[in-house]
């Protein structure tokens, strides 16, 4: 059985060297700053440790011209994280162009690619020894 070619997700990554700059998790990481204000606060809403969630922001801040996310330091009000304008556009640009893909993912090329993708793998065949000569 052949699987529809809407069941295919396309996913797309920006690369700086060998890093990925932005792919989709980037992209949701910097949503939830936008929404929660803070390193901890949005990395417990992806159930991230905050240690993960810096790895993360500083991997995008070191890719792009400038950060992507600054952090303020406590005080009265307390600390936090905030997308720049530069996280603000990116993030934008990466959502219209995940938007572009989904769109484009219901063409004749990658109806073609799919028609003959299985729903599901094959079994995994079993090494065969080498053959005794």
């Amino acid at each position: 059985m052949t699987r529809a070619h809407s069941a295919c997700k396309i996913k797309v990554q920006i690369l700086c060297d060998d890093e990925i700059a932005m792919g989709p998790g980037k992209a949701d990481l910097l949503e939830a700053f936008a929404r929660e204000g803070s390193i901890s606060a949005a990395g417990r809403a992806l159930g991230m440790s905050y240690r993960r969630t810096w790895l993360l922001v500083d991997t995008m801040n070191r890719c792009w011209h400038s950060p992507l996310v600054e952090t303020v330091q406590g005080g009265r009000k307390g600390g936090g994280a905030r997308l720049t304008d530069l996280g603000t556009a990116i993030l934008a640009q990466y959502r219209q162009l995940q938007a572009d893909l989904d769109q484009a993912s219901g063409g004749a090329a990658l109806h073609a690619l799919t028609a003959t993708l299985r729903e599901r793998p094959a079994p995994a065949q079993s090494p065969r020894s080498p053959a005794k000569h």
